[in-house]
């Protein structure tokens, strides 16, 4: 029984690496163990409070001008609306659409085809790459150990001379794994404390019998790639993950996003094609391989509200995700 103490030891971990009043790192009731290996990367307010600064400066782009927060935005649950598609630095853009950022410690594989395992390398991709930040990890470091507060803030997280490219990675990890979404009204109507309306209690009838299969309860989502059903876009293509696997049935597999959220992160799909809900739920209702016995019109707008009941505002509006800094927010040592 081993393994059960080591496991309690890490929730103890997961639960005292932050101040109990906040509340970031925590396990709702009902939900699965994370997949994240916290013993590896164990949760501070050091650590979160770096992450989080990072996760905002645009120091981190090639030319100082784009930062994660430019296609995470906290106010859209941690993606964008602005573009179909992601802009980066010089508003050069790639072929897909960001992916919401939340209940990232229940995630085994990150992007919409599955390219990063770990959450802990996950941000060298972006970081790196030409239409997005643009940046050399060897450029970054020396950034950040030249601007100020970065140097003290990397001590006070991880000790003396820590600047490198492993602590810069796992502060920013634990920024993101503090992106805990549960305090919608679906949540609520779970904990007892509020209930659904006739329409929304029928659309979640709807839900489990048509979306569950991919879309499992408490997360609405699973760990898995399935195909959405739609054909490649003509500019982009996008074939999914089978560059990831070389599988032929990979082909036009998308990662499952979460339904939490919707009425903040649209548009929709890996593309951004969809820039109303409802225009999803046709799509799918109209794929037989998704949806076997199709709804009628007055049972999608059923199951639309329901859906509707899995925004969190509190979390999309929360002060200690949002933006970390004043107008002076960083200056270059010696001046």
């Amino acid at each position: 029984m081993s393994w059960i103490k080591l496991f309690l030891g890490l929730i103890v971990l997961f639960f005292l690496g932050f101040k109990a009043s906040e509340k970031l790192f925590f396990i709702p009731n009902g939900w699965p163990a994370p997949v994240y290996d916290f013993s590896k990367n164990p949760p501070t307010q050091a650590k979160f409070d770096l992450g989080r600064r990072l996760f905002y400066d645009p120091i981190l782009s090639a030319d100082s001008s784009t930062s994660c927060s430019s296609c995470h935005s906290n106010f859209n649950a941690f993606t964008h609306t602005d573009h179909a598609i992601s802009h980066g630095i010089h508003d050069r853009t790639g072929k897909r659409n960001s992916i919401a950022l939340f209940n990232l410690a229940w995630k085994d594989a990150f992007f919409w085809d599955g390219a990063a395992h770990q959450l802990d390398v996950q941000a060298l991709a972006p970081l790196t790459d030409s239409n997005e930040l643009g940046s050399q990890v060897t450029e970054v470091l020396h950034r950040l150990k030249t601007t100020a507060p970065y140097p003290s803030l990397f001590q006070k997280a991880f000790g003396r001379n820590q600047i490198n490219t492993q602590n810069f990675l796992k502060a920013l990890a634990i920024f993101e794994l503090g992106l805990i979404s549960n305090q919608s009204k679906y949540d609520s109507v779970q904990r007892n404390e509020a209930s659904f309306t006739s329409q929304e209690k029928n659309g979640y009838a709807l839900f489990q019998k048509n979306c569950q299969r991919c879309h499992e309860e408490p997360l609405f989502r699973k760990n898995g790639f399935e195909k959405n059903g739609l054909p490649m876009h003509p500019a982009f293509n996008d074939v999914g993950r089978f560059p990831i696997t070389q599988k032929n049935s990979d082909s036009l597999k998308f990662s499952i996003p979460s339904l939490r959220n919707l009425s903040y992160s649209y548009p929709y799909f890996h593309d951004g094609r969809a820039n109303r809900l409802m225009d999803v739920l046709q799509h799918y209702n109209a794929t037989p391989s998704i949806v076997q016995n199709p709804m009628t019109k007055n049972e999608l707008i059923d199951l639309q509200s329901f859906l509707l009941t899995l925004n969190d505002l509190t979390f999309v509006f929360k002060k200690s995700l949002g933006y970390p800094f004043d107008d002076n927010h960083s200056k270059k040592m010696g001046h």
